[in-house]
């Protein structure tokens, strides 16, 4: 793609503009039922975001040069563990109230933070360990009350299960990012979004034997316009990138938590407790805090990257 001018103000139009897609997407695999299998699901949703990228990727002229590949094999890792993580973070989607599963996919920066120190070897300071402690405290505020034994169905409901899958759906999806960083060293922004709808639209289908459904014509055009959503919002999301730093328009993500309030509770009856609200704002907040730490400490590695350059 070509490079852009900064526009900062166009650049947060079109995160906002990917954040309301992505909730409708959201919304309408919410809508298309809980007995679909998270598998078919993921197949599906996959499946049809490929039409609206690869029809803007040809608009574009950039569809023969987007399956250009110098690192196969990682977009395939990329690929097999985004698949999981999208899986799980369906399974949560329609087993919880929306607001709940919203609040808790937010735990995915604090987990990559973890991961990236990890895995990566990145250094990662007392204050962002302070953050991910204190996020961690907001998730588990979210989680507890459908976690509890005390309830009935205890550990093995289907809300219970409906957290654990939205916390592997965090911890894996910030195992995608990890991979998506190192992809990003060789690969084209086009060359990673295809290949990660392709290969999740095959290891999806590989659910198949373990219990699709037939789907009523409703139910196929819910899945059939959520994959179109999807598809939308990655390339809005990927544009928002051309126009603006990450620090000033990743905060606007939690934008989603307002909507999605109003549309569980309009949509689906979802009431929200005072515990979610109160670790919803806990998370909301350690994650917009690793987000601006995240773009200092940036800045001060390009101003220490400056004065090493020779002077001439």
């Amino acid at each position: 793609m070509d490079v852009q001018s900064p526009d900062p103000m166009k650049g947060i139009c079109l995160k906002v503009a990917s954040v309301v897609t992505f909730l409708c997407m959201s919304t309408l695999i919410k809508a298309a039922g809980k007995d679909i299998p998270a598998g078919q699901i993921t197949f599906l949703r996959s499946a049809f975001a490929m039409v609206p990228i690869l029809v803007f990727l040809g608009l574009h002229g950039q569809l023969r040069d987007a399956f250009r590949t110098k690192d196969i094999f990682g977009h395939f890792k990329r690929g097999f563990v985004g698949i999981l993580s999208m899986g799980f973070g369906f399974y949560g989607l329609v087993h919880l109230p929306l607001p709940e599963s919203i609040a808790l996919g937010y735990a995915l920066p604090l987990f990559t933070v973890m991961i990236a120190a990890v895995f990566l070897k990145e250094r990662v300071g007392l204050y962002r360990w302070t953050a991910v402690l204190v996020g961690l405290v907001g998730v588990a505020i979210i989680s507890w009350p459908r976690l509890t034994l005390f309830r009935s169905g205890g550990m093995g409901s289907s809300e219970a299960m409906g957290v654990l899958a939205m916390l592997a759906f965090g911890v894996l999806g910030s195992c995608a990012m990890v991979l998506v960083r190192k992809l990003v060293q060789t690969e084209r922004t086009p060359t990673i979004v295809i290949y990660f709808s392709l290969f999740a639209s095959l290891f999806s289908l590989g659910t198949l034997p373990f219990g699709w459904i037939a789907l009523g014509w409703q139910s196929l055009v819910l899945m059939a316009l959520a994959g179109f959503c999807g598809g939308i919002a990655q390339l809005l999301l990927t544009s928002s990138y051309r126009y603006a730093d990450v620090s000033t328009i990743a905060p606007f993500e939690y934008t989603s938590i307002v909507l999605g309030l109003v549309i569980g509770y309009v949509l689906f009856g979802d009431v929200p407790t005072r515990t979610m609200l109160l670790g919803t704002a806990i998370v909301v907040s350690a994650g917009i805090f690793v987000i601006f730490r995240e773009h200092r400490l940036d800045l001060k590695r390009r101003a220490e990257l400056r004065h090493k350059l020779p002077q001439g």
